[in-house]
């Protein structure tokens, strides 16, 4: 499924995984919480031709009806693709690579695509709550 969805582009997953994501995040533990997805790395979308994280995002909050809130409070600057890196690399590979801007929410739930070492929700973590955020929740499609 995540080869479908991530390198197949299959659309069609999106609206499933979207439903899937909105159920959990119906719970009322997320209630006050915003929706910030792990921002792309530059270049990425020219590469494969979109980002997709964001189309899911934007579907959650298209079925939502405006209910859950979405905050693109995170920047990626430039740095090498995750793909090939252990865990001790991909920390050191985001290090000062992904930055707030703007405010950002005091309750957060990070989304992404796929889990594989854990290093990218836990550099977007650490960031949010540099900057502010309170709690922050981590919601992966796929683990890896």
């Amino acid at each position: 499924m995540l080869t479908e969805y991530k390198f197949n582009k299959n659309l069609a997953l999106a609206d499933f995984l979207a439903e899937k994501a909105l159920e959990i995040l119906n719970d009322p533990i997320f209630a006050e919480s915003v929706i910030v997805p792990v921002p792309a790395r530059p270049g990425k979308i020219k590469e494969s031709g979109w980002d997709q994280v964001e189309y899911l995002v934007k579907k959650i909050q298209k079925l939502s009806k405006g209910g859950i809130c979405v905050s693109r409070c995170l920047m990626r600057k430039k740095s090498k693709t995750q793909k090939k890196l252990n865990r001790a690399q991909r920390l050191e590979n985001l290090k000062g690579r992904i930055i707030a801007r703007g405010a950002v929410p005091k309750n957060v739930i990070v989304i992404d695509d796929v889990i594989t070492t854990g290093s990218t929700l836990e550099v977007c973590s650490a960031v949010l709550k540099e900057n502010g955020a309170r709690k922050v929740y981590g919601l992966c499609l796929f683990y890896d």
